[in-house]
């Protein structure tokens, strides 16, 4: 389908992305499911691919592409046919480098981010604690100064890589009474003495990683904090409507390939002497999902180009990640339900969407916190600061910092 957003290019560049998962990942998604892990050379593969560092600068190993350039990736890795995969991968290269890029110093970015874009590395944010998840400024983690280092105390949950990974972006407190005002970002190495992780045994994302961590006065570099100290918040924030366009992207794309395979599998599937795809009843459930994911398409591509003219579009890419999110959860259990008996089975991949797509209204912000967030919009009537305008603020601390 033809689109305003996206030109020759961009398509070439998806045939590619689509061509590469088709033939050198789905085809491994039963047995790394089965292994519940990822191989590490498969992240080299991508960075020399170049599918790692999309948006980020040629100086960096990147490719300074546009943010529709991205989306058209989010939309294609669908096709590896693994959730987990879509979510280590993303992680990686949209979500764990994006503070370091932002604000981290040139020593950061050639330690971290350099060999992520070249998939030598592999990130993970940590935010998320057990009795903290979408509430920042409730996070227990603690950073204390002592001379050229950080000591790190506290423990975090639902981190994406955090197993396997090569280093984490810990969110921290450094001021404890100063609520959001009191954060940090700091980068650890994996192997740093006193960090443990565990794994922990999800219903779904089986090749994906999922770690609880913890930091027993863990010594982290001084140098490796990210940006200025209690600025970590609003290193976040910045970042948060490309978070939610990330996750409504991949929502879009996985619903498309889940309607593909079902519409195969409706077309050679006979009862009562036709074709599933004959009955009027399945038909029109059919044009009703595709009706809606296209109207989520639109959405989250609206959000993009808002995004990409420098609009914080946190009301809009809030929308796209709620619409296309509880979409994608819909149309994977109607597609299960027309495979039949053989959407419960290993057999058909639809029974993997299905079980994948239920984090997706949760990662990444709850389908709650995306409710309030336009809620806060639409009915508060609230401004949400423009990026342009957190740069400044970010700047003038900077500036008082160095005063």
């Amino acid at each position: 389908m033809k689109s305003i957003y996206f030109t020759k290019e961009h398509e070439i560049f998806r045939k590619t992305v689509r061509s590469f998962f088709e033939k050198e990942v789905a085809p491994h998604a039963k047995s790394w499911e089965e292994d519940r892990k990822i191989p590490r050379e498969m992240f080299k593969k991508l960075g020399d691919m170049g599918f790692l560092g999309i948006s980020f600068p040629n100086k960096y190993d990147g490719s300074g592409a546009d943010l529709f350039y991205s989306i058209a990736f989010l939309e294609e890795i669908a096709r590896a046919r693994m959730g987990g995969f879509s979510a280590a991968v993303s992680v990686q290269q949209f979500i764990a480098t994006g503070a370091i890029f932002q604000q981290g110093t040139e020593e950061l970015k050639q330690k971290f981010l350099v060999p992520s874009i070249l998939g030598e590395k592999v990130g993970a944010i940590a935010i998320s604690e057990p009795m903290a998840g979408s509430d920042v400024a409730a996070i227990q983690t603690t950073a204390v100064r002592k001379g050229d280092y950080y000591l790190i105390r506290g423990a975090k949950t639902w981190i994406t890589n955090g197993v396997y990974g090569d280093f984490i972006v810990i969110a921290c407190k450094t001021n404890k009474d100063a609520g959001n005002n009191g954060i940090s970002l700091i980068v650890a190495d994996s192997n740093t003495p006193g960090i443990q992780s565990k794994k922990l045994n999800k219903i779904g994302w089986h090749c994906s990683d999922t770690a609880e961590l913890f930091f027993d006065d863990i010594q982290v570099p001084a140098s490796h904090l990210v940006g200025l100290e209690n600025m970590g918040f609003y290193y976040i924030m910045q970042t948060f409507a490309l978070e939610r366009l990330v996750g409504a992207a991949i929502a879009v794309g996985s619903g498309r390939v889940a309607l593909e395979d079902t519409l195969s599998y409706m077309e050679s599937r006979q009862a009562f002497g036709k074709s599933l795809n004959r009955f009027q009843v399945l038909r029109h459930r059919l044009a009703d999902l595709s009706a809606e994911l296209e109207a989520a398409r639109q959405l989250v591509y609206h959000a993009t180009w808002l995004l990409q003219q420098g609009e914080q579009a946190m009301s809009e890419a809030s929308m796209a990640k709620l619409i296309a999110t509880e979409l994608s959860k819909k149309i994977m259990d109607e597609c299960l339900q027309f495979h039949g008996g053989f959407g419960y089975v290993d057999e058909y991949d639809i029974s993997r969407f299905y079980r994948d797509a239920r984090i997706s209204t949760i990662v990444a912000g709850t389908s709650e916190i995306m409710r309030e967030i336009i809620a806060k919009s639409a009915v508060d009537k609230f401004q949400y600061p423009k990026i342009e305008d957190i740069a400044k603020m970010m700047a003038g601390a900077r500036l008082s910092r160095d005063h």
